[in-house]
């Protein structure tokens, strides 16, 4: 119909109100369904094309924000600065009870420390572990304490590293790099093995698995903790012992950002130079970080190894290395914890208070057992109250903590 009107179209105006009504006789022919169906009759009236209805007008539904994120968000809306603060603290448990050599039981003391200090979570060592039966009573009682439920971590990365295997010594691994030559699925069955074995201990988090290579012959600290002295390599057996760690429900942690497997000191006892340009680190040492992130890691741990290329000054402090290169180039959007903040390269150099801020202001999210636990709390709570460190920026770190309590089931 619409070519027949085209085709008839004359500047006299008798012919076209001849053709209107032949138009209407014919679509009253077709029946009122027509009409209404396709509403041309409206359309021919109007002189133009149907408008359309409000609920056609409506823009596309928009698409719902994940669960775990909504529900960070209601939580962290009901939260106090002070809650939100210690959130962000995963400490030893002699560090929560002080004047305790070691802790090995859970009951009204540790109760009353959580309720003055409700942390992010606990990371326990040897002197912690007795008995199977202790530690999973101890866990038990202390996870029971928590309002937002903890982070129950160790460092269990197989061989040398190995807290609870070296203990009780029911289950054991060689080093990963005695396994860099079997594959990726050795690497992911190792990683199982281990994601398994402390979550039968009641641990939610390990601090592994190891993104370093070690390119430094050098070098003591990381040596045969490395799944390879070859980067290609270390990338895909990294990526693989991620996916085995979440194979068994574990949370897992690539370390230590920017890499400290081509360092000749060792950052426990001072400072570290990783003498590359950001170019080279690139092109080697972050490859096995950048496919640790791609497989889905849940953390990146930053350790205190200074690249002078890049900042004068620690990883854990800077900017540039934990939010400009982490997040920005590398891609990262899961939880940054620092390395342990007793470490003689940061905690020699700073008061507790002030590393503190100075990692949170660099972008990381959990801060590692400091040397002096409740300074470093007060502190960031009274540079937020000063102005000194956005409240925002604290929600922005308790975030995504809370999201990834919430992936696991530490919270409802």
């Amino acid at each position: 119909m619409r070519s027949d009107r085209h085709k008839h179209k004359k500047k006299s105006k008798a012919p076209k109100v001849i053709l209107f009504l032949i138009v209407i006789l014919g679509l009253l022919g077709m029946g009122g369904y027509a009409l209404q169906h396709f509403g041309v009759l409206d359309g021919l009236l109007s002189g133009g094309p149907q408008e359309q209805s409000q609920e056609e007008q409506k823009d596309p539904e928009q698409p719902q924000m994940p669960y775990e994120e909504q529900r960070a968000e209601e939580i962290l809306a009901e939260m106090s600065l002070e809650e939100k603060v210690y959130q962000m603290f995963i400490i030893s448990p002699e560090s929560l009870l002080v004047n305790y050599d070691a802790v090995t039981a859970a009951g009204d003391i540790t109760k009353a420390a959580l309720k003055e200090c409700p942390i992010g979570g606990l990371l326990y060592s040897k002197p912690n572990f007795q008995s199977k039966e202790q530690i999973l009573t101890m866990i038990g009682n202390t996870q029971s304490y928590s309002k937002l439920g903890l982070f129950i971590s160790v460092d269990e990365e197989g061989g040398n590293v190995s807290r609870l295997m070296s203990t009780f010594r029911d289950v054991q691994l060689e080093p990963m790099y005695s396994y860099k030559d079997q594959g990726v699925e050795t690497a992911r069955a190792n990683a199982r093995t281990l994601g398994s074995y402390i979550a039968g201990y009641g641990f939610n988090l390990d601090f592994a698995p190891v993104a370093d290579v070690w390119s430094n012959p050098a070098n003591t600290v990381i040596g045969t903790r490395a799944y390879s002295d070859d980067y290609v390599q270390a990338g895909e057996l990294v990526a693989a012992a991620v996916q085995g760690f979440h194979d068994e429900g574990m949370i897992c942690t690539l370390k230590h950002f920017p890499g400290h497997g081509d360092t000749s000191e060792d950052s426990h006892y001072s400072s570290a130079y990783v003498k590359k340009t950001k170019e080279q680190l690139q092109q080697e040492e972050w490859v096995p970080f950048r496919a640790g992130i791609e497989a889905g890691a849940d953390m990146v741990m930053v350790g205190h190894q200074i690249v002078p290329e890049i900042e004068e000054a620690p990883a854990t402090v800077s900017h540039i290395i934990v939010t400009d290169i982490l997040r920005g180039e590398l891609g990262f959007e899961g939880v940054v914890i620092t390395d342990s903040l007793k470490m003689a390269a940061v905690n020699s150099n700073y008061s507790s208070g002030d590393l503190a801020i100075k990692c949170i202001e660099a972008g990381s999210d959990l801060l590692l057992d400091p040397a002096d636990f409740r300074s470093a709390a007060k502190a960031v709570m009274d540079a937020v109250n000063a102005g000194t460190l956005s409240e925002e920026r604290i929600d922005e770190s308790v975030k995504r903590i809370l999201k990834l309590k919430i992936e696991y089931g530490r919270v409802e």
